[in-house]
């Protein structure tokens, strides 16, 4: 949040959104890639979630240790 009293004058100034030319030059160069929506995963298996579970049991413990 910016305070009034902490920015000095020469610093503020307004924000221009009223168009798309305002933007600056070289963001107007580039094309804008639109990505697609990730694709869903597959649940874990059984066995590789007891795999996940028993390196993150391993990683607290020896946090604990170290």
């Amino acid at each position: 949040m910016v305070n009034k009293t902490l920015t000095p004058l020469p610093m503020r100034r307004a924000l221009v959104l009223t168009s798309e030319a305002a933007r600056h030059p070289f963001r107007r160069s580039h094309v804008v890639q639109r990505q697609a929506p990730p694709a869903s995963k597959e649940p874990l298996t059984d066995l590789a979630f007891f795999g996940v579970s028993l390196v993150c049991w391993f990683i607290v413990i020896m946090g604990m240790i170290a």
